[in-house]
């Protein structure tokens, strides 16, 4: 089935405007999501509208509210909330450039494969994904979708381009309330040192199929054993030790940096742990 796209319509930058489609890069069916089932009659549970000391009520009876206090609500017509909708736009306009390394990836939120609509549209295309690969910059600009308005940010990726949603600036936390507590202090130089020395032991390319999610894998090994068997109980395998217990006994940080040095030294091929290697 072929993929559908998120939008379509026309990318701009100042008088040069060109046909293009975006595409979702991330694929939804990739995690397991479970139903709530009725275990005597196996049958899903449906849910009903309930308002407390009032019972179920019926869908034309409901409209939508914002708390503005505990218990207290705006109430919103439909047509209210279409009115202040952002007017369906068929145009992204490129309005400013920055360099890629400017953007904190906390803003990041999803990302999109941008493709050109057509043949007559590949040349610009082209031209402007290539005058961003050669500035190392990315475009911003904001895009209308469903009555709402995305920030986003686009540079180039392969052949194609990849736009990647923002999330607006009061949409982020700061984090330095959270890291106040932190003791200022500098890290002993030779402590430092074996902390290095361990990252540049670990460091390679990155390359996600690198990386599984063994608990995802662990359930659906679950799943497919219970299919088979019919039965109602199973037991899920083991998806290893995480090792995130904490220990009650004082850990010696130099010894032990010292011995995952050694043990990586021994050890020149090893990869990091969670990693599976690749086939010869």
């Amino acid at each position: 089935m072929a993929a559908r796209a998120y939008w379509q319509g026309h990318m701009r930058l100042a008088l040069v405007s060109f046909p293009v489609e975006i595409y979702s890069a991330i694929q939804t069916g990739a995690k397991l999501r479970f139903n709530q089932i009725h275990e005597p009659s196996g049958k899903r549970i449906a849910y009903e509208k309930v308002v407390p000391g009032v019972g179920p009520v019926d869908r034309e009876e409901i409209i939508r509210g914002f708390e503005v206090s505990k218990g207290n609500y705006v109430l919103l017509e439909d047509e209210e909330i279409e009115g202040v909708k952002v007017e369906s736009k068929r145009t992204l306009e490129l309005v400013q450039f920055v360099d890629i390394g400017d953007i904190d990836p906390l803003y990041f939120d999803k990302p999109y494969y941008v493709v050109p609509q057509d043949e007559l549209a590949e040349e610009a295309f082209i031209v402007l994904r290539e005058a961003l690969r050669k500035s190392r910059k990315a475009a911003l600009g904001q895009l209308s979708v469903r009555g709402a308005e995305k920030l986003v940010a686009i540079k180039p990726c392969g052949k194609g381009m990849l736009l990647e949603t923002l999330r607006y600036a009061d949409e982020v936390r700061q984090g330095q309330s959270f890291f106040d507590d932190i003791d200022d202090a500098r890290p002993k130089k030779d402590l430092l040192e074996l902390a290095s020395t361990l990252i540049e032991q670990r460091s390679a390319p990155f390359d996600a199929s690198e990386f599984k999610d063994r608990y995802t894998d662990a359930l659906r090994r679950l799943i497919d054993k219970k299919n088979k068997s019919k039965s109602k109980k199973a037991i899920i395998e083991d998806a290893g030790d995480a090792g995130t217990g904490r220990s009650g006994n004082v850990i010696d940080l130099m010894a032990a940096l010292k011995k995952s040095v050694s043990e990586a030294d021994a050890k020149p091929d090893a990869k990091p742990a969670g990693r599976k290697r690749k086939a010869s």
